[in-house]
């Protein structure tokens, strides 16, 4: 499996709602050569699904869909953490109608570990429990987890063994560092998203050099940082633009030609013995 995935939120409208202004162009996105999808019922809400089945259905073999269940949309259009049991069973049944399979290959669970805010109070093991009981329904072929505590992530392995953990993480937000030393430990995928730390990446001068010295953007070299900080990484960089999403496809040739001086230089910006999901953008070290 290549390693650049592709994250699809960027495909609904303004906001993340409703359908984009041009659906074949999103479709046109969905349709190059990525094995790896991010998407959620959220996102849309449904819509983004949808144009994932219109585009992809039905899913080749080989192609995997992380599609996240938990969170719902509210009537002003913000986002909410909503676990209950019938809300997660109901989400994986219209992801599966909207993408148009009869089984899903990753299903991720949405908890508040790295996004304090509002949330519905229910227990880890009441929503997880109904993801259980749909793998063996033969619905759901793996289950992953999304915004995680280390401390979550060992309560969901006493239930069921997780496939992949999707956390924040990138190179100006090391927050998920400690779930990504436990997921390297244990041979589960880690998926960081805001992987380009949602454009924030412009003023760091570390970036440059490696960029100019491979003809590569500031982008790739980030993306390729991910890929070499560890093996257990794959990110997903979301884009509305088939050039954008071919360019970070390739970032994963970038990340093979960076040198070990200039991968500390990067790791280096920020203190990851300092971060912490409570701090969500440690200080950076050398920020210009």
């Amino acid at each position: 499996m290549n390693r650049v995935g592709y994250g699809a939120m960027q495909l609904a409208g303004p906001r993340v709602w409703g359908f984009p202004d041009d659906p074949e162009a999103a479709r046109r996105v969905l349709r190059l050569a990525v094995t790896f999808f991010d998407t959620a019922n959220a996102y849309g809400p449904r819509t983004v699904n949808q144009l994932i089945g219109q585009a992809l259905g039905p899913v080749p073999e080989g192609v995997i869909v992380g599609n996240k269940v938990g969170a719902e949309r509210g009537p002003d259009k913000s986002w909410v953490v909503d676990g209950r049991p019938e809300t997660v069973r109901r989400q994986v049944h219209e992801a599966l109608t909207d993408m148009g399979t009869d089984t899903s290959e990753l299903t991720y669970l949405r908890l508040v570990g790295d996004t304090p805010g509002t949330h519905q109070d229910v227990p880890l093991e009441e929503s997880l429990g109904v993801l259980v009981e749909l793998r063996e329904q033969g619905l759901i072929r793996r289950i992953g987890l999304s915004g995680a505590s280390p401390q979550m992530l060992a309560r969901a392995q006493q239930m069921t063994p997780i496939a992949a953990v999707q956390n924040r993480f990138n190179l100006l937000d090391r927050s998920g560092v400690q779930v990504l030393a436990d997921c390297e430990a244990q041979g589960i995928l880690f998926v960081p998203y805001f992987p380009l730390a949602a454009g924030r990446l412009s003023d760091h001068q570390e970036l440059t050099g490696p960029a100019e010295r491979l003809g590569a953007t500031a982008a790739q070299i980030a993306l390729a940082w991910l890929l070499r900080r560890s093996p257990s990484m794959v990110v997903i960089p979301g884009t509305s633009s088939p050039d954008h999403l071919r360019s970070n496809i390739e970032a994963s040739e970038v990340a093979e030609q960076l040198t070990d001086i200039e991968v500390s230089r990067l790791t280096g910006l920020v203190d990851e013995s300092k971060a912490t999901l409570g701090q969500p953008t440690p200080p950076a070290l050398s920020h210009r």
